[in-house]
């Protein structure tokens, strides 16, 4: 049984390159396939891959507002989380259209205590729940939450301090989601953070009155960056 889970798990590698050297370019996709055995094998997980999302019809999914699943690049991701303060205070993470959970443990191992996932997707919200499960004794003082809910109609929990986005949706769905942010800091005011991978719709945050504080790029197609808005 081991032996075939193994194999399978190589044939969905050897995919992922070729997706990547198809729709980027091969020396993309080496960097991409290299981080993610890194970054699978250090943080003990299996959630590598890609997916169109058409298999979420079946569900009752609307989708004409999401992007392709495809989890954030471990790289980047590190790059990212490497650059936060992790105190007391400042330990709620809420990570919009978490997939099928990979960012929930990082953010763990990072030092995060109140860990949210919000996505539209049944099947990944369960493969994200199974994750968690198998990490419940590795952070025992972690509270985990799996959301099964549109990013549109998702209200922003008050004590949220950290927000994760890898361009999971369009504009449209992006300007719902930085209203329920406003509303969420008008309720309570306090900083809050932003990290946001491939950020396609960061004008949008700017013009919210959000500040850039860290950018970082990878070969042309691999960034991310954080933002900052504060009270006043």
């Amino acid at each position: 049984m081991t032996y075939v889970y193994h194999k399978l798990n190589v044939f969905n590698y050897i995919r992922y390159f070729f997706y990547l050297a198809f729709n980027w370019n091969p020396v993309l996709a080496c960097f991409v396939i290299y981080h993610e055995l890194r970054g699978e094998k250090k943080y003990k997980l299996h959630t590598s891959g890609y997916n169109l999302l058409k298999k979420l019809i079946k569900e009752g999914v609307d989708i004409s507002h999401a992007t392709m699943y495809m989890p954030a690049n471990y790289f980047v991701l590190e790059k990212l989380f490497n650059k936060l303060t992790i105190t007391p205070g400042n330990n709620c993470i809420v990570d919009i259209g978490c997939g099928k959970g990979r960012v929930l443990i990082v953010a763990a191992y990072y030092g995060f205590k109140k860990i949210t996932g919000v996505e539209f997707s049944k099947t990944f919200c369960a493969r994200a729940n199974q994750i968690i499960q198998s990490k419940k004794s590795v952070f025992p003082d972690v509270t985990f939450g799996i959301v099964n809910q549109d990013a549109a109609t998702y209200i922003i929990p008050d004590e949220t301090t950290t927000i994760f986005l890898y361009n999971p949706f369009d504009e449209e769905v992006m300007k719902k989601v930085i209203l329920n942010i406003e509303e969420s800091l008008n309720r309570k005011p306090r900083s809050l953070i932003v990290i946001y991978v491939n950020p396609q719709a960061k004008h949008l945050f700017l013009q919210s009155g959000f500040k850039e504080i860290f950018y970082c790029k990878k070969l042309k197609y691999l960034e991310g960056c954080i933002l900052e808005k504060k009270p006043g």
